[in-house]
């Protein structure tokens, strides 16, 4: 699949269906070669005589100086590599070449190399070069999945691009104690849609023996009382490295506040992602992410890859349960054992055992008896329907049962009981949901979450993931919002590795797909379980439903569902909606000054017959409807708003006001007129005269936008206002990441 963001052609990008993107720059001779990951094809780099070898791409790509730029490519070979970035002036002349710093091995199997830089005054194109050192001649290294463009960051990282990947350079860190800082490229295969990882790695070196630590220098600003979540893949030097990272806080001069650390427990000296939560103090105000060894060896190395520190995520949207007492990532957090004979902690080793993350909790059972087990508190809303649940895992040993149930307190931390609870049986050994459903006793403000787990032989050990609490909304809900021109839909349970459809239903039956982020919305992968939708599609003046059907992984159906009615309203009869599907934040009211005189053209060839009194005409099909509507715009902020909505010649949806004798359309506009209602030079209102043809709904056409985006990936990014307006010509430009 096409790589977002890509400068290269497809073609260049994953080397399908031949080689016209990339030529020999060194010492080499290129082909194309098979058994690749994005598309089969590669390129296949062969050297010509013993030393290094250079191939580049053929086209050079439109950059700006000063502008940080990164590329990256997946590669195979005998012999260690490199991928560097050749900054061009308009004239075709090189100034320099960015070069990653060279990986630390070889490999035949694929795996990542890349680098960013910015682009050197002078500069105004790119290339990208792949470079690898054969120790003879008729050697081959492949290459393949190549990107040139702007940084990739993680969506809501603090971090910047540096600080997240050292693919610039090892700024973005500063030793704490007993510590060299480098950067260092390790033969690691990723996926190969995983663009925010490989390349180059920060290497912390330990001086001397002893504990080792590094830290970032970015301190990216908190909010006290939000609960953050900081990860990192960490490549511990020997198995047994006692390897680590650090969550901290600081006030506003800068003092630390909190510490919150999190070990890895590691499998092996691969890299593995580890994670620490933590809940911002009161008077927090910056934060940092630290990393360390203790006890290392002089010399030892720990390589951090992918940095980042985002606002922790629910994996239920509303739970009340923090990351750390849901996911077990840093320990048992505030998990007790208030009866019974079990004993709590974290499985290990990484990855042993987890439903969400990379760890769970094992409660070990030495006896055949019950036990209780009981989280921290959290905050409920009296007189409200919680729902507490969490996934179980017979890991050893038989259980006969597993309770649960929600534990209530009120202001002053009395026990208020516990629900009735929902008991059951563990019937294999996979990982079974055991929700329960309760309503908070009038005085309760807190509330624990309780398993009552009986074993029925001794030595059992039980693991429990992902536990979640969160007051329970209804599965399916609908909302008109007549003044913006749309119905919210929102889903609610979803089940993740599932597929949904999502149709409107009119009243006389017809079932229509609406629109996402990727298209119409059918079998598309669920990833939350949480999707709300804006369908900006919807009619207006007739009621209609929408009706969501969900398939298991293997695609067959596996429940549906349908919503309320709802009516979407158009207050005054004179106005229309003009909307563009793929960019809902362009779409408009505008005031109808007159309807369009349609006609539907066809093509025709008229043959007259000799000796014939009527004329034999061979038709076509009837084209769709044609016309001009006329329409006015009332204000200045009105006709900037039309132009922005007609300048990118997109199919339109025009839709009336019900009763006007027209249905909802899809239209093409052509060449429009813009006129004055008076020869007044301030009169701010304007006839505009579109030519409309009648066009079929898009389905293709995906609601623009980068998935997530948020402000703070704009904070982290810009260090000023005045850096945004510098690389922006919109606000819709800043909301669709378009520079």
């Amino acid at each position: 699949m096409a790589i977002p963001g890509n400068f290269l052609s497809s073609t260049t990008e994953s080397i399908d269906p031949n080689t016209s993107g990339w030529t020999p720059k060194l010492n080499c001779t290129i082909v194309k070669g098979v058994g690749g990951r994005n598309g089969d094809g590669c390129l296949a780099v062969k050297s010509v005589a013993a030393g290094e070898m250079q191939a580049r791409t053929v086209s050079s790509y439109p950059i700006t100086a000063g502008t940080v730029y990164y590329c990256f490519a997946d590669t195979a070979g005998v012999s260690s590599e490199r991928i560097g970035i050749r900054w061009l002036t308009a004239t075709g002349t090189e100034v320099s070449i960015t070069w990653s710093v060279l990986t630390t091995g070889s490999s035949a199997s694929w795996h990542r190399v890349s680098v960013a830089g910015a682009a050197p005054v002078g500069a105004t194109q790119a290339q990208v070069v792949l470079s690898s050192t054969e120790a003879g001649a008729t050697v081959s290294h492949y290459w393949e999945n190549v990107y040139l463009g702007l940084p990739k960051t993680s969506l809501g990282n603090l971090f910047d691009f540096n600080t997240e990947s050292s693919e610039v350079d090892a700024s973005g860190w500063t030793p704490v104690v007993n510590a060299t800082i480098s950067r260092q490229v390790p033969v690691v295969s990723w996926s190969v849609t995983s663009y925010l990882s490989g390349g180059h790695t920060l290497a912390m070196t330990a001086v001397a023996a002893g504990n080792a630590s590094v830290l970032t220098v970015a301190r990216p600003t908190v909010t006290p009382g939000r609960e953050y979540l900081g990860y990192a893949y960490l490549q511990p030097p020997t198995l047994s490295a006692t390897a680590w990272i650090e969550l901290r806080f600081y006030d506003g001069a800068g003092n630390q506040v909190q510490a919150t650390r999190s070990t890895l427990a590691a499998p092996g000296t691969g890299l593995y992602r580890t994670r620490v939560s933590a809940v911002a103090p009161a008077n927090a105000a910056t934060c940092s992410m630290a990393a360390g060894l203790d006890g290392a060896s002089a010399a030892q190395v720990l390589r951090l890859e992918t940095v980042v520190i985002v606002a922790a995520p629910k994996t239920q949207a509303g739970s009340v349960v923090p990351y750390a007492d849901c996911s077990f990532e840093q320990g048992i957090a505030g998990w007790t054992v208030p009866s019974g004979a079990a004993t709590l902690a974290r499985t290990t080793p990484w990855g042993n055992s987890s439903y969400e993350g990379s760890y769970a909790l094992a409660a070990s059972s030495a006896t055949a008896t019950a036990s209780t087990l009981r989280s921290a508190r959290f905050p409920v809303t009296a007189g409200k329907n919680w729902r507490a649940q969490a996934m179980v895992h017979p890991a050893a040993g038989t259980w006969s049962s597993v309770r649960t149930r929600i534990r209530w307190w009120d202001a002053a931390n009395a026990d208020l009981g516990a629900s009735t609870g929902t008991v059951y049986t563990l019937p294999g050994a996979s990982w079974y949901a055991v929700p329960n459903d309760a309503v908070a006793p009038a005085n309760a403000v807190t509330a624990s979450v309780e398993f009552v787990i009986t074993a029925s032989a001794a030595s059992s050990v039980l693991h429990i993931d992902n536990v979640i609490l969160w007051e329970v909304l209804p599965q399916t809900a609908v909302a008109a919002n007549s003044d913006g021109g749309y119905a919210t839909l929102s889903l609610r349970e979803l089940e993740l590795d599932d597929a949904v459809s999502v149709y409107r239903v009119g009243t006389d039956g017809a079932r229509t797909l609406i629109r996402g982020t990727t298209g119409l919305i059918d079998r598309q992968l669920i990833t939350s379980d949480l999707l709300i939708v804006e369908d900006h599609e919807a009619p207006f003046g007739v009621p209609f439903y929408y009706a969501i059907d969900i398939y298991d992984p293997d695609g067959e159906l596996a429940s549906t569902r349908a919503s309320e009615q709802v009516t979407l309203t158009i207050a005054d009869i004179n106005e229309a909606w003009l909307k563009d599907p793929g960019n809902p934040q362009r779409n408009m009211r505008v005031l109808v000054a007159a309807a369009p005189e349609w006609s539907r053209p066809i093509e025709q060839a008229v043959h007259v017959v000799r000796g014939r009194r009527n004329k034999v005409v061979l038709s076509g099909v009837r084209q769709g409807l044609e016309g001009d509507l006329t329409v006015a715009t009332r204000s200045d902020e009105e006709r900037r708003a039309l132009h922005l909505l007609l300048d990118s010649g997109n199919v339109l949806l025009w839709q009336a006001s019900p009763g006007m004798g027209v249905d909802d359309m899809y239209v093409n506009v052509a060449q429009i007129g813009e006129a004055r209602i008076s020869p007044l030079a301030q009169e701010q209102w304007r006839t505009w005269s579109l030519p409309l043809t009648e066009a079929d709904m898009p389905v293709t056409t995906g609601v623009n936008g980068p998935a997530g985006r948020t402000w703070q990936d704009v904070l982290t990014e810009f260090s000023t206002w005045q850096e945004v307006l510098n690389t922006y010509a919109t606000w819709e430009d800043v909301l669709l990441d378009r520079r």
